[in-house]
C-alpha cells in the first residue's frame, strides 16, 4: 500500500514538474506596414549562421493574421540555401485574384498557390507545413486539407538562412511584412523533432529553442503573451470641458463628446479623428455621461437632472439639444445606463450627489419623449453609486458599487459586492449572488463585459479611497461567486466629481478597451485609452533562456531526492509521535508571517486558497520612503513598495497617533496618553506590555523606510523621520500652513497638489483623531482665504478663482469662496458664469441650511 502511494506522489510529481502545458495566448506578432520600415518585426532562426540537413526535412509553423490593419502584402517566410537560392512565401493581398498565399522559387512563381479564408485567416490558427524531400527532390507544402509540390535541388548537407517577416540578410533584406502572427516553429529530420520555438516568450529579442538551445533572434518584436496580460497606452488626449465617452461596438470606435467637437478613435487603424460641431458649443455639464446606441446607429449624450437626452446628426453634424448651464452641480454623479430595445427607452441607476446615494431606477422612453421613475419589483436595489453594469438581451446584470441601506453618505457607507438581474420587461430587480472580498475593498469602473457563451464577465476595479489609484480588470462568473485577477494594473487618478473609467470590448480586434478621464482644476479632461488582447491571463512567468537539457535533468533528480527524503521523514516522524501518544496535529507550531502586498495591488488580492498574487509593475519611483495621509493612508518603503497592508488596525493607529501628536506639537505623546487612547480599558502592567509588543511591530516596519524610527529620548514617544529623505505630506501640509506671513504661489501650487489626493484620512474615523480632521480643513481654508485677500482682483482673477475651488472643496457652501470667484468672473467679463456660480451657491446653501442666502448677487459683487 505505501509502495502504491509513494508512486502516485511519484507519478504526480513527474506531471507537474516535468510536463508543460502552453496557453493559447502565446506567440510573435509581426510589426507591418503601419509603423515605418526600421520598426517593422523579423525573426531569424539561426542568427550569424545557418541551419543544415542531410537528409529530408520538414518546417512547420501556425500562422494567423491580425485583423483591422490596411495593408496585408509582405514576405511570411523566406529560405536562403547556401547558393543564395530563396524559396518566398508571400502573401498578395490583390482583391482580383483567388488565391493570395504565393511560393515564389528563385526568380519565378511556382505553381504553388493557395488561399485561406478570411474567417479562418483572422479568426484562428492555421498550421502550414514545408516538406524538403532529397530522395524524390520536391518540396510539399501544405496547410490543412490542401497541399501541393514542387521541383527542387536539393543535396545532402544543404544549409538554410530560415527568415520571418523583416530581414536584412545580404541581397535578400525586405521590409515587407503582413501583420501576422505566428508560433509553434518546428523542424524535423527524417521524422525525428530537431528544433522548437514555441514563440511563447513575453519579452526580450530572444527566441527561446526548447530542445537543442538553437535560439533565434527577433527584431522588434510584439510577444502576444505581453499583449495579452499589458496594457498598451493608444491615445493621450485633452479637450476643453467635462468630456464623456461613448463606444461603437459594432465598428469599434470610441467616441468623445467634448463641449466643440466630437473625437473619434478608431481601435482597428488606432487612428483619431475629428468631427467639428455645427451647431455650436455644447453646453456639457459635470457628470453628464454618453451612450452609443448600436441598435439604432446613434450616439446620445444626457444628464438626468436636467432630464434631457441629446442625439448627434452624423449627417448635420450637430446635436440635436443643447443643455442649461443654470443649474445646480448634478444630483447623480458615476451612474450606470443602457439602451433597452425591448421597449426603446433608455435606463439609469443610482448615483450619488449631495450626501445621498441614488437607488433610482429612471426610464427615458423614446416614442414619446417622457421620463418616469421605475417602481421596482424583486429585490431591494441598495443605494450606490460606482457600480457596473452589463447589457442583455431583455435587461442588464449590475456588479456592487459603493453606497449604504439608507443612502445617506453619513451613515455606514460601505462597499458593495451583489450580483443584480434587472429584467426590462418585469421591472423586477433579482439576486444572484454576493463576492466574498476579505482584502482591501474595491469599486467599479461603469460597464460590465459579458462573454455569454462562458457565463462569464469582466469588470475593472479600483480602490476609491486613493487618488493615485489603479484599475485592475477582473474575470467572474455568473454561475458562482468567483472572480480573479487579469492582466496588470492601469493607473488611475480618482476624485469621484472629476474622474471616470469605463471598459469595452471589440469583437472583431478581440481586444478590450479601458478608458479613463480626469477633469482638471482648468476644466480640461484628459482621456486615456488602453488596450488589452483577449483572453487576457493572469500571471506571466518569464522564461529564462533555455539551458541544457542536461541540467534539468541534474536538478530533476536532485529534487525528486529531496521529496523522497521529506517524504521518508515525514513518515518517520508521524511513527515517532504515534508511539509517543502525540496527536500530529499538535505539534505545529504558529508562526505569525506577514509578507508585504504587490504595489499598489493589496486591494485586489483575492484571499483564499487557491489565489494567486498578481504580478505589478512599479508605476512611478517617486513613492519611496513616503508617507501620504491626504486620501487615505499609504505607506511606501525605501525602494517604493507599497506595505501600507502590514499595518494592523492597531499599528495603525498607533502609528498613526504618534506621528500626528510629534509633527502637530513636535514634542510627541505620552506613555500615558497612549494608555488614554489606546488601552484605556487595560490595566497599567497590561497596557504597558501592550504598548512594548506594538512599538516592537511598529519598529520593524518602520526599518523599511530609510531614515524614519520610533523613539523615546525625550520621554515622549516620537516619530523621528529625515524629512529630507522621507515625504510625509501631513508635515509638508504643516509646514505651509503655519506661517502664513511666507506664502506664496509654489507653496499655494505646493498645497493644492497635496489636497488633490483626497481629504486628510477620509476613511479612517478615531475619537482622538476628530479635532486634527477638523484642524487640517479649517487650516487649508484659512491659508487659501489669507492668500486670496493678499491679492488685488485685477492682479491675478484667474488663480482666485482657483483658489476659491480649492476652498470649496472643504467647504461647498464658504461664503467668501463664493465672493471670491464671482468677482473674479465678472472681472474677466464672464457676467453671465459669475451669476450661475451665485445662483449654485444658493442653490446648495438652501439645500445645506433650508433658509435662502440673504444676500444678492449685486451685494456679493459691492461687499
Amino acid at each position: 500500500m505505501k509502495a502504491k502511494y509513494l508512486l502516485s506522489i511519484l507519478s504526480v510529481f513527474f506531471i507537474l514538474c516535468c510536463n508543460k502545458s502552453f496557453s493559447q495566448t502565446y506567440g510573435l506578432g509581426f510589426y507591418s506596414h503601419e509603423v515605418i520600415q526600421d520598426q517593422r518585426t523579423g525573426l531569424d532562426l539561426s542568427p550569424g549562421k545557418t541551419l543544415c540537413f542531410n537528409s529530408s526535412f520538414e518546417l512547420s509553423f501556425d500562422l494567423t493574421f491580425m485583423p483591422g490593419k490596411e495593408d496585408y502584402f509582405g514576405y511570411i517566410l523566406r529560405f536562403v540555401n547556401s547558393n543564395n537560392g530563396n524559396i518566398d512565401l508571400i502573401y498578395d493581398k490583390s482583391p482580383e485574384i483567388e488565391n493570395h498565399f504565393k511560393l515564389i522559387i528563385g526568380d519565378k512563381f511556382s505553381k504553388i498557390t493557395f488561399n485561406i479564408p478570411s474567417d479562418v485567416l483572422f479568426r484562428a490558427w492555421n498550421t502550414v507545413k514545408f516538406k524538403f524531400d532529397y530522395e524524390k527532390q520536391l518540396l510539399h507544402l501544405s496547410y490543412g486539407k490542401f497541399s501541393s509540390v514542387a521541383n527542387l535541388s536539393l543535396k545532402k548537407g544543404d544549409c538554410f538562412k530560415i527568415l520571418f517577416g523583416a530581414n536584412e540578410y545580404k541581397g535578400f533584406k525586405t521590409t515587407d511584412v503582413p501583420p501576422m502572427k505566428i508560433r509553434n516553429v518546428k523542424i524535423s529530420e527524417e521524422g525525428s523533432l530537431k528544433y522548437s520555438w514555441l514563440l511563447d516568450d513575453y519579452e526580450g529579442v530572444v527566441a527561446t529553442e526548447q530542445i537543442d538551445s538553437k535560439n533565434a533572434s527577433v527584431v522588434n518584436p510584439l510577444w502576444i503573451k505581453e499583449l495579452h496580460h499589458e496594457w498598451q497606452l493608444l491615445q493621450n488626449i485633452t479637450v476643453k470641458g467635462p468630456a464623456s465617452v461613448a463606444f461603437d461596438a459594432k465598428n469599434e470606435i470610441l467616441n468623445i463628446i467634448g463641449i466643440d467637437s466630437l473625437y473619434k478613435y478608431y481601435v482597428k487603424s488606432e487612428k483619431l479623428g475629428r468631427v467639428n460641431y455645427l451647431s455650436g458649443s455644447q453646453n456639457l455639464l459635470r457628470g453628464n455621461q454618453s451612450l452609443f446606441d448600436d441598435k439604432n446607429d446613434r450616439l446620445l449624450n444626457f444628464y438626468i437632472d436636467q432630464k434631457i437626452v441629446s442625439t448627434f446628426d452624423t449627417v448635420q453634424k450637430k446635436w440635436s439639444k443643447n443643455f442649461s448651464t443654470n443649474t445646480p452641480i448634478t444630483d447623480f454623479w458615476q451612474y450606470n445606463k443602457f439602451y433597452s430595445s425591448v421597449d426603446s427607452s433608455l435606463y439609469f441607476f443610482g448615483g450619488y450627489g449631495h450626501f445621498f446615494y441614488k437607488n433610482q431606477i429612471q426610464r427615458f422612453h423614446f416614442p414619446t419623449g417622457t421620463w418616469e421613475t421605475i417602481q421596482l419589483t424583486g429585490d431591494r436595489f441598495i443605494p450606490r453609486y460606482l457600480a457596473a453594469l452589463g447589457k442583455t438581451k431583455d435587461g442588464a446584470y449590475i456588479l456592487g458599487g459603493y453606497g449604504s441601506s439608507t443612502g445617506q453618505q453619513m451613515l455606514n457607507p460601505r462597499n458593495l459586492y451583489d450580483l443584480l438581474y434587472f429584467d426590462v420587461k418585469t421591472k423586477s430587480m433579482k439576486k444572484i449572488y454576493e463576492l466574498n472580498v476579505e482584502g482591501e475593498h474595491f469599486a467599479f469602473a461603469n460597464s460590465l463585459v459579458i462573454n455569454k457563451k462562458a457565463d462569464t464577465y469582466y469588470a475593472l476595479t479600483f480602490p476609491k479611497h486613493k487618488f493615485k489609484s489603479h484599475l485592475q480588470l477582473i474575470q467572474g462568473s455568473f454561475l458562482k461567486p468567483e472572480y480573479k485577477f487579469v492582466g496588470s494594473p492601469i493607473p488611475y487618478r480618482f476624485h469621484d466629481i472629476n474622474s471616470f473609467a469605463d471598459l469595452f470590448y471589440c469583437t472583431v480586434s478581440k481586444r478590450f478597451i479601458a478608458v479613463t478621464l480626469f477633469r482638471d482644476e482648468n476644466d480640461r479632461t484628459n482621456i486615456q485609452i488602453y488596450s488589452l488582447y483577449g483572453p487576457p491571463i493572469d500571471t506571466v512567468v518569464k522564461q529564462p533562456v533555455k539551458a541544457n537539457n542536461n541540467v534539468y535533468i541534474i536538478i530533476s533528480i536532485i529534487i525528486l531526492l529531496a521529496f523522497i527524503a521529506a517524504w521518508f521523514f515525514y513518515k518517520r516522524r508521524k511513527k515517532s509521535l504515534a508511539v509517543a501518544g502525540i496527536p500530529i496535529n499538535s505539534t505545529k507550531e504558529s508562526v505569525p508571517t506577514v509578507s508585504a502586498p504587490p504595489v499598489s495591488t493589496e486591494s485586489n488580492s483575492i484571499v483564499s486558497e487557491t489565489a494567486k498574487p498578481i504580478v505589478v509593475k512599479k508605476i512611478v519611483d517617486e513613492y519611496k520612503s513616503s508617507v501620504f495621509l491626504f486620501g487615505d493612508m499609504q505607506v511606501f518603503d525605501k525602494q517604493g513598495k507599497e506595505i501600507t497592508k502590514l499595518f494592523t488596525p492597531l499599528i495603525k493607529e498607533l502609528f498613526l497617533v504618534i506621528l500626528l501628536y510629534t509633527i502637530r506639537w513636535e514634542r510627541g505623546i505620552s506613555s500615558e496618553k497612549l494608555k488614554e487612547l489606546l488601552w484605556f480599558d487595560k490595566s497599567e502592567d497590561s497596557a504597558r506590555n501592550n504598548r512594548s509588543v506594538n512599538i516592537a511591530k511598529l519598529k520593524s516596519i518602520l526599518e523599511k523606510i530609510d531614515h524614519c524610527m520610533v523613539s523615546k529620548d525625550t520621554g515622549y514617544w516620537k516619530i523621528n523621520c529625515d524629512f529630507d529623505s522621507v515625504y510625509v505630506d501631513y508635515q509638508q501640509y504643516h509646514e505651509i500652513v503655519k506661517d502664513k506671513k511666507k506664502l506664496n504661489k509654489e507653496k499655494v501650487s505646493e498645497l493644492a497638489e497635496i489636497i488633490k489626493r483626497g481629504s486628510f484620512l477620509p476613511n479612517t474615523s478615531y475619537e482622538w483623531m476628530d479635532q486634527f480632521k477638523a484642524e487640517v480643513s479649517n487650516e487649508i481654508i484659512d491659508t487659501y482665504l489669507h492668500f486670496a485677500q493678499s491679492i488685488a482682483i485685477s492682479d491675478d482673477p484667474e488663480l482666485l478663482i482657483e483658489l476659491a475651488g480649492y476652498i470649496f472643496y472643504f467647504d461647498s457652501i464658504n461664503e467668501e469662496a463664493m465672493a471670491i470667484q464671482c468677482k473674479a468672473l465678472a472681472h474677466l467679463g464672464k457676467h453671465s458664469q459669475a451669476k450661475n456660480a451665485y445662483e449654485n451657491f444658493c442653490k446648495e446653501y438652501k439645500l445645506l441650511y433650508g433658509d435662502d442666502f440673504d444676500k444678492s448677487f449685486n451685494d456679493v459683487l459691492i461687499g
